[in-house]
């Protein structure tokens, strides 16, 4: 399933992966490109195995896997050079302050030593933490961590970020915080992201595309900015009258009309406006009564459901 016609930045094809004889990635074919993609699901769905394994933390059991062009089965030093990964578990070291964790993230991806100590500073001041930097790990709250295990994953300026879970156990602020820093990496900072999640709004505030999974299996794609153009934006009319002869006319039109209590819910065609709604009644008269008129919508949670139900 390809999201866009911009090469991919991963792909995968035929996927199957499996712990002894439970089997949790079931032939997972999908083409990711460049920009903020989502990998919603719920937990359980395989998510973070589909990470470890095309990063090739896992080996490649059925199948393929490629990330920026590199396979996954024998290229996966050259991808890690690439990426950024925020797991969802914590991989802080005690006794280590975020300015040497950084740092040795840094070497760890073959920078020098006096390259990984400047850009440590940069990213622990851009993520928020310049004034805690020599601060011991022990002492940081969860999404002190957090926001460190972003700098770590930032310090080589990776060309994609994969995050997993990255909001968890994070206060309400900590993670608009996150989510704003997300939001800025993919936009302006010109790094594609992967984000992991089972949260509707981490996904619907950071991505402007979403993949779903299901038992292993991708059961959607589709585009989250373009939701409601896609689906066609969706009316409430409630009134009495002749709302059965209104259907009809809007019908005619290629829009879709279902009764509902004391009126119709009407989904208007693809790129059409409330202005035919109101054209139809103009037209019909004393002959319907509108007292309510509102746009009931389709949001990502609407399709999120039917898509895993």
């Amino acid at each position: 399933m390809s999201l866009s016609t911009a090469a991919p930045i991963i792909e995968t094809a035929g996927l199957c992966q499996s712990y002894g004889d439970v089997q949790v990635l079931h032939e997972v074919s999908l083409e990711v490109s460049p920009g903020a993609t989502g990998l919603l699901g719920p937990n359980g769905s395989g998510k973070s195995t589909l990470l470890r394994t095309i990063l090739g933390l896992i080996p490649v059991r059925v199948g393929s896997a490629r990330v920026l062009g590199h396979d996954s089965a024998s290229e996966q030093l050259a991808i890690r050079r690439r990426i950024g990964l925020v797991p969802e578990s914590d991989c802080l070291i005690p006794g280590m302050n975020a300015v040497e964790m950084t740092t040795y993230a840094g070497q760890l991806v073959g920078m020098s030593r006096t390259d990984a100590i400047e850009r440590a500073h940069e990213v622990l001041y851009y993520v928020g933490l310049g004034e805690a930097r020599y601060r011991e790990l022990e002492g940081y709250s969860q999404g002190m961590k957090q926001r460190l295990k972003l700098a770590q994953a930032l310090v080589h300026d990776p060309d994609l970020l994969l995050l997993d879970e990255p909001t968890n156990g994070m206060d309400p602020p900590g993670r608009e915080a996150m989510l704003e820093l997300i939001r800025d990496v993919s936009q302006t900072k010109g790094v594609s992201v992967l984000l992991s999640t089972h949260l509707l709004p981490d996904v619907e505030q950071t991505c402007d595309r979403v993949v779903v999974l299901k038992e292993g299996r991708v059961v959607q794609t589709r585009a989250v900015e373009r939701e409601l153009l896609e689906a066609g934006r969706i009316f409430d009319l409630r009134g009495r009258g002749d709302f059965e002869s209104l259907a009809a006319s809007l019908a005619g039109q290629g829009h879709e009309a279902e009764a509902i209590r004391d009126g119709l819910r009407v989904t208007l065609a693809r790129g059409h406006e409330i202005e035919v709604i109101f054209e139809a009644l103009r037209q019909h008269g004393e002959r319907v009564q509108v007292r309510h008129l509102i746009e009931a919508g389709r949001s990502l949670q609407d399709t999120f459901i039917e898509a895993i139900s």
